[in-house]
């Protein structure tokens, strides 16, 4: 029998991911913190003062192209789930954890979050009761947590850049960048 599985769990809304998320990715499994990882593009998520710019259905394309250009040991072990994108109504964080739990009930689950997004986890929809049922795993970004070199990059500097016509290629996966291209997303907000 193996030993239980552990499992990261990272969401966002990926509008769009970008070098930055992959490097992450990269080195959760270089420093040997996770053995799966679940990337789960939001749906509609409650929190956020403004809608995502791309679709749902946009943003879980890119993120499935970028995670297709990681290094195959690492490709290997990561999943992009629809599950929040296919939610109708707010993204709650507990329900996806909750629903995904049921298939992976002997895992150790870890959700993995940026120092900046950690600080308000409070106001999260039962976040009491998500903390009991994850343990949380905070990377370094404006404040406490795994420093793990971030790259200086955002979602929101892309899509400045994309609008100013200015390259984005540095910070994005070709396929993403690509994908962009193609549908003609962010050049307008």
């Amino acid at each position: 029998m193996s030993s239980p599985t552990r499992i990261g769990l990272y969401g966002g809304t990926f509008d769009p991911i970008h070098q930055g998320h992959l490097h992450l990715i990269e080195q959760l499994f270089a420093r040997n913190l996770i053995d799966e990882l679940i990337l789960v593009p939001a749906g509609n998520p409650w929190l956020r003062e403004h809608a995502p710019f791309a679709s749902a259905q946009d943003r879980l394309a890119m993120t499935q192209l970028a995670v297709e250009e990681l290094p195959a040991n690492i490709r290997e072990h990561v999943l992009v789930s629809d599950v929040e994108v296919n939610r109708s109504g707010p993204t709650y964080t507990i329900d996806t954890v909750e629903e995904l739990k049921k298939f992976r009930s002997t895992a150790t689950w870890y959700l993995i979050l940026g120092s900046d997004v950690f600080a308000g986890i409070d106001k999260w929809h039962r976040s009491a009761e998500l903390q009991s049922l994850v343990e949380v795993l905070v990377i370094a970004r404006d404040g406490d947590g795994l420093d793990i070199d971030a790259l200086p990059v955002s979602a929101s500097q892309i899509r400045s850049q994309i609008q100013n016509h200015e390259s984005a290629i540095k910070y994005l996966p070709d396929s993403v960048w690509a994908y962009i291209k193609e549908r003609n997303l962010y050049v307008s907000n």
